[in-house]
């Protein structure tokens, strides 16, 4: 009896012991990739895929990251996540017990990188997110997890502040946000700025995830807010916006952070999408300039028509701006294919270390404080849909169009 309930607790905590990562020797860097390629969340998972997909292919149509003088291409290799948490965390025990990956492209969603961080962690395999963007991943401070985007609470006071700067002002505000871990923060993140700006809010609500809102948006309607602020994931936006024509109410503003800057969301909603404010760190018309892979945002974003017929958005750029991070922290310290233990080590402190300009802008990661890890090298944008194309209307130093504010009326579209 003693002898058992000795067995059952060694299996217990082998549980929680890593099992060591032995380095393999090859000619080329191998790398594994986790994002939603299937489920809810597959439109996101897919922006994620063109990202990484366009950096790899960048790089060894060059023939590969040059290292101490010598070339290795890059293979990806991918796991799906299902826009599932729990499927994610296997498929990154996966990728690093089984195929041995150098380091890992992360996933889409906060959700599944939440999973995933603790993973990366116990195995010490360095992984960057091209996507995720909830501050509770940066608060938890994992040591092996990095993002190229910035956290929504660095980004998402910007485009309320722009949208106080209309003239009349807006006065009211409700603010909805899906019950996941990026879209709850994005709409904690609004709350905030409106609170900072005096916006009086007139409904705040958490919802569960993929929920229809148009029972919620008839009782919102009554309230006659000036803006409307949606914090949800790609398809939920395109729902979000018919349920809105469909119960026949424009405010004054309706503001979505993630996923309108995208190809996708504007064909989906056609001119419905007109006027839509959002917010985002990059555009492929920003300013940008760089000695590394593209000169600048317009580059990326023509070698992204050509590969995909699509421009590529924010979240498709981070992502391909991940790769670049570790090819940059790699080449400082003459990392090669098959690192041990150490010198994943070293390639830590390494991107600890980089601040690097790319065609996405300065990628610099913060080594303490609240955002630990996060990419803080960039400024948030406050961007609209106008014409179809995706304009930055703020802050003032960036503005390529002015905003067109109020909305105009779904019936008079």
């Amino acid at each position: 009896m003693k002898f058992g309930f000795v067995r059952v607790l060694l299996l217990i905590a082998a549980l929680f012991v890593a099992i060591p990562v032995h380095a393999e020797q090859r000619n080329f860097f191998k790398i594994g990739v986790i994002t939603e390629l299937s489920g809810d969340l597959v439109t996101g998972g897919n922006i994620t895929k063109r990202g990484y997909d366009l950096w790899a292919q960048e790089v060894n149509a060059k023939g590969g990251i040059v290292i101490q003088g010598k070339k290795y291409p890059v293979k990806l290799v991918y796991a799906d996540a299902q826009s599932n948490p729990a499927a994610g965390a296997a498929a990154a025990e996966r990728l690093i017990t089984q195929e041995k990956v150098d380091f890992i492209l992360g996933p889409y969603s906060s959700g599944v990188t939440l999973a995933v961080a603790p993973v990366v962690d116990k195995y010490k395999i360095p992984m960057i997110t091209g996507s995720a963007e909830s501050p509770l991943i940066w608060k938890n401070k994992f040591k092996y997890t990095f993002g190229t985007i910035p956290p929504i609470n660095f980004t998402g006071a910007t485009s309320i502040k722009t949208l106080t700067e209309m003239k009349p002002a807006p006065k009211t505000i409700a603010i909805i946000g899906s019950n996941d871990a990026f879209s709850k923060a994005t709409a904690e993140s609004y709350k905030a700025a409106a609170e900072k700006a005096k916006l009086k809010i007139v409904k705040f609500s958490i919802v569960p995830s993929g929920q229809d809102m148009t029972p919620l948006l008839s009782a919102v309607r009554s309230m006659k807010p000036d803006v409307i602020a949606f914090g949800g994931h790609d398809e939920e936006h395109v729902k979000f916006v018919k349920a809105l024509k469909q119960i026949g109410y424009t405010p004054k503003a309706l503001l979505m952070h993630c996923g309108i800057t995208d190809k996708a969301f504007i064909d989906a909603v056609g001119k419905d999408g007109e006027q839509i404010f959002g917010t985002t760190c990059w555009t492929g018309t920003a300013k940008t300039k760089s000695s590394v892979l593209w000169p600048n945002a317009a580059a990326y974003a023509a070698a992204s028509q050509k590969a995909f017929n699509n421009p590529g958005d924010y979240t498709q750029g981070g992502c391909s701006a991940a790769g670049i991070a570790f090819q940059t922290a790699l080449q400082k310290i003459g990392a090669k294919p098959g690192m041990d233990e150490a010198m994943r080590t070293k390639l830590i402190q390494a991107l600890e270390q980089i601040d690097v300009q790319t065609f996405y802008g300065r990628v610099k990661f913060a080594t303490s404080g609240e955002f630990y890890h996060a990419n803080v090298g960039l400024d948030p944008l406050t961007i609209q849909i106008q014409g179809g194309q995706v304009k930055t209307v703020g802050p003032k130093a960036s503005v390529e169009a002015p905003a067109i504010y109020p909305m105009k009326e779904w019936k008079s579209r």
